[in-house]
């Protein structure tokens, strides 16, 4: 945006020079006024457009889902933990059964991350599909070496109701198997899946 100087107003009398230079740095400083604040709306303006806004389910219903998983498990006698993660794939609840085994919070872990990340990527609800679809890299179960990655019976993708996107993922470990986890975990969606908006 460039400002051009407007000349001072000639009047028949004579201006003293320290009132044509308060007039001249008064027009200066409205100048430097008016171009940086139109810097500043359009820098305003540009930042609006580049805003993201990730959906994912709020933390109590997190929690609510995660207490559900455990108990679903913790009434057939399983003791386990559930994991939910956001959309970021960080833990976003964790509740643990009061006698699992400590590997049970890295492996629930794994479980919702893979839902998650993975579920999204194929377009399957869960790890099971994800299985059974052969979507879990070479047979040499190298996509198992990654960290966050555990294809294992367990995870199921969190989606929203109205247009099926994705806000996260859930997983149980400690039960006697992989299909009982993912049963609590899924007994869990199913109760809180209308809150899923």
């Amino acid at each position: 945006m460039r400002l051009r100087a407007v000349p001072p107003v000639l009047h028949h009398a004579p201006v003293r020079s320290r009132e044509m230079a308060r007039i001249m740095n008064m027009n200066r400083f409205t100048q430097s006024a008016l171009v940086a604040g139109g810097l500043f709306t359009s820098i305003a303006a540009h930042a609006q457009g580049h805003v993201v806004m990730t959906p994912k389910l709020d933390w109590m219903t997190a929690t609510r889902l995660a207490t559900e998983a455990v108990d679903a498990c913790a009434k057939q006698g399983y003791s386990v933990t559930a994991t939910v993660v956001d959309t970021t794939g960080h833990q976003q609840a964790v509740i643990k059964g009061d006698s699992v085994p400590l590997q049970s919070l890295s492996v629930s872990y794994r479980k919702a991350y893979t839902a998650y990340s993975y579920g999204m990527a194929f377009n399957m609800d869960t790890t099971t599909a994800l299985i059974a679809a052969k979507v879990t890299g070479p047979a040499n179960g190298a996509l198992n070496t990654i960290p966050e990655v555990l294809f294992v019976p367990g995870g199921v993708t969190l989606r929203r109701v109205s247009d099926h996107a994705v806000l996260g993922g859930i997983g149980v470990s400690g039960a006697p198997g992989g299909e009982k986890d993912e049963a609590c975990a899924q007994a869990a969606v199913t109760k809180y899946r209308a809150d899923f908006r």
